[in-house]
């Protein structure tokens, strides 16, 4: 093996959505990419989100109207590349007397429908929730409302498709494998790393982006960098309840503190109620929803339903930290989610850093990215494509799901209805890839449990480096939310085996990285 690894023309470092955004539009631009994640790609902030595609109606008494408006645009463009993980959903605002008046959330509402360029989705709609579904498990005191239109998104899935896409067009994808020290030496990037099997690598680069979300600072002090902006990192816990409604309809709240939050259908038979904004201390790994904030979202809860929500009932919670920059703002909700992408050069190697950003518009902030590194990386020639090209299995038109769903359950009758629907949401087209002419669960390698075979997890580790069974189970899907503690460990014994054969396969496929 060389001393002397072949350069990449690009090392990103950060698995979340921006990093693997990142990689995708530029492997696919003709660029030699290498990723680097610490742990699993999407295991922070981008799989602790509300799960939501939108332009942020909350943002716009902020006055943030550029950024409402391009993630307007890119909620269409996004449930174009991706029908299966991206689907529209119909919230349901409520009016309550005292708050926010009901000519100012109609105005508001107005500009929703009209500043993003919306051309698929329905528009706003005035409501009598006493004759609306979505009015029945409503408290009576809520009589007037707005129907509105945003969109729904798996975001572990999101980010694992962006780098499966990658990966498609050349890109190397290391999970589990930290940079640890960044220097430049004749104008090229070098980054020593270790993985989580004791091996340490050196790669070198032409540049580098920082995607590294709420440790974008330290990794900026690893390559001995100035930081142009400081960092406000927000928690954002939610909480999951046995489901509290039987319609599809998601909810839009408003509390007497002036905040907001959401109560969303989630996983069939749960609801999902978020976010807090809390500001947070310590590392984001370590983030996790306090007594304090899930008694807070239970409360808010409890003074819209008919059925009151206590701690008692929340079966999972979840809290993700938000990289915001710093803007000055006293309250962390008011906090800007916009970003910023700045370059430094060292020795003509430049080092591009994005802070902040939201989930809806990753895709445009990698563009970006990428258009600026373009400047400096001449393998980075082609043009902008990542608005059109579908995510890997969302080759399908956005009202197409459900064509696809009877052909799975036409040529696959031994899997239920909802494993169907799961699996269909999940993987799209590509689910063929795995599923290929099973007429039974042996073909698939057995059942584990709740319909999860096999094959499924031997794909999920093979195309899209699950190496754990929380992985599988709460990035890869949801499926922790059924699991027992033994099915848990009968997993286990399966990923263990499949994830040595993905580690074997990984290393021999990479044979340009070099150990120290």
């Amino acid at each position: 093996m060389s001393d002397k690894p072949i350069p990449y023309d690009v090392i990103v470092i950060g698995g979340g959505v921006n990093g693997a955004g990142v990689a995708r539009d530029a492997a696919g631009r003709g660029a030699r990419v290498l990723l680097l994640e610490a742990n699993d790609l999407a295991e922070g902030t981008s799989s602790k989100s509300t799960k939501l595609i939108h332009g942020g109606l909350r943002y716009l008494e902020h006055y943030e109207f550029g950024l409402v408006r391009e993630a307007l645009k890119e909620r269409e463009i996004l449930w174009g590349i991706a029908p299966h993980i991206i689907r529209p959903l119909r919230f349901v605002l409520p009016y309550r007397d005292g708050l926010r008046p009901r000519w100012l959330l109609r105005l508001g509402l107005f500009l929703y429908d009209h500043i993003g360029g919306r051309r698929k989705l329905p528009a706003t709609r005035s409501i009598d929730l006493r004759r609306h579904a979505a009015g029945r498990p409503l408290q009576p005191q809520y009589i007037k409302g707005f129907e509105y239109s945003d969109g729904w998104v798996d975001d572990a899935r999101l980010v694992a498709l962006n780098a499966r896409d990658a990966a498609d067009r050349g890109a190397r994808i290391r999970t589990r494998t930290r940079a640890e020290m960044l220097r430049c030496e004749d104008g090229l990037w070098i980054v020593d790393a270790s993985d989580d099997q004791g091996h340490r690598y050196r790669f070198t680069g032409r540049s580098i982006v920082n995607a590294a979300g709420p440790a974008v600072l330290d990794l900026l002090k690893r390559a001995d960098a100035e930081p142009d902006h400081q960092m406000r990192l927000v928690r954002g816990s939610h909480i999951v309840v046995r489901k509290i409604f039987d319609h599809d309809y998601a909810y839009f709240f408003q509390l007497p503190d002036g905040r907001i939050f959401f109560a969303i259908p989630y996983e069939r038979d749960f609801t999902l109620i978020g976010t807090t904004d809390q500001d947070h201390d310590g590392p984001a790994s370590e983030a996790k929803a306090s007594d304090e904030e899930i008694a807070y979202l239970c409360e808010g809860a409890s003074l819209y339903f008919r059925t009151a929500v206590i701690p008692v009932d929340v079966v999972w919670t979840y809290s993700g930290v938000r990289p915001l920059i710093e803007d000055g703002s006293g309250r962390p909700e008011a906090a800007t989610r916009g970003y910023r992408i700045d370059i430094d050069m060292d020795e003509g190697a430049p080092l591009l850093t994005i802070y902040g950003g939201k989930i809806t518009s990753y895709r445009h902030v990698a563009e970006e990215a990428v258009d600026e590194l373009a400047d400096h990386i001449p393998a980075l020639s082609g043009k902008r494509w990542t608005g059109k090209a579908a995510l890997p299995g969302g080759n399908f038109a956005t009202d197409g799901l459900a064509g696809l769903k009877a052909e799975y359950r036409l040529a696959y009758p031994f899997l239920a209805a909802a494993t169907v629907d799961r699996i269909a949401r999940a993987y799209g087209t590509d689910a063929r890839r795995w599923l290929g002419d099973a007429a039974d669960w042996n073909a698939l390698g057995g059942e584990i449990a709740h319909e999860l075979s096999v094959a499924e997890v031997r794909w999920m580790a093979m195309h899209e480096w699950a190496r754990t069974t929380d992985d599988v189970l709460w990035r890869r899907s949801k499926l922790g939310l059924h699991f027992t503690p033994a099915e848990t460990g009968l997993l286990a014994d399966h990923v263990e085996r499949i994830a040595a054969e993905a580690r074997q396969a990984d290393a021999e496929f990479v044979g340009d990285m070099v150990n120290r």
